[in-house]
């Protein structure tokens, strides 16, 4: 039996997609989770076989919630759904030494077959996602793409240096380099160019 913690905000699809799963023979959704903090805590308590994971929910996103797991279980097995593989985004995940990444469009036999895939220890990236991996033309540090899209989420700068541990002169910084580079005035504005040219 494989066992999956199943983190999705999108109640209705995740409530299906559970459903789904635990109709396939070998697999059992030992627990579901509605964010990326639920998702931590879930991960931790049930050590699962496999993380299912979508990549946009609110607060602690997809991959911040991959981070803190990673802290404890290293070696966890996640695989990241998702609607919009950005490039930025994609080399991250790589980073965190995500598994896998399946579009969140995809048949429920495709996503099961993809968490055998993982459980048996090989990596698994949808064709349509990998090829948006070599077209990055996107100007901003790994960092930048942090602060702006906490701004996004409509944090303050201070807030933004909490949540991603750095001093507050530092976060101001890499907002002044990204509105340089997206020729904005505002870190409001800078947000808002990144995600319309998909780099966040």
């Amino acid at each position: 039996m494989t066992s999956v913690v199943l983190a999705d905000d999108e109640a209705l699809l995740r409530k299906a997609l559970a459903a789904l799963l635990t109709l396939e023979d070998g697999i059992t959704v030992v627990a579901e989770a509605h964010d990326g903090e639920s998702a931590v805590r879930a991960t931790l308590r049930h050590r699962p076989d496999v993380l299912v994971i979508d990549l946009e929910m609110p607060g602690v996103d997809g991959l911040g919630a991959v981070e803190q797991i990673r802290r404890e279980r290293p070696d966890q097995v996640v695989l990241m759904l998702t609607r919009h593989a950005r490039p930025g985004v994609l080399r991250k995940a790589l980073r965190l030494g995500i598994q896998g990444f399946v579009s969140k469009s995809a048949e429920p036999a495709h996503i099961t077959s993809v968490i055998s895939t993982l459980h048996g220890g090989r990596r698994w990236i949808d064709p349509d996602v990998s090829a948006l991996a070599v077209v990055d033309d996107c100007p901003l540090t790994d960092r930048e793409i942090d602060v702006l899209r906490a701004t996004g989420d409509g944090y303050s700068a201070a807030e933004i240096a909490g949540r991603l541990h750095l001093a507050e002169g530092t976060v101001r910084n890499y907002l002044s380099h990204a509105m340089q580079k997206t020729q904005t005035r505002t870190r409001h504005e800078a947000a808002r160019y990144a995600r319309e040219h998909d780099w966040l």
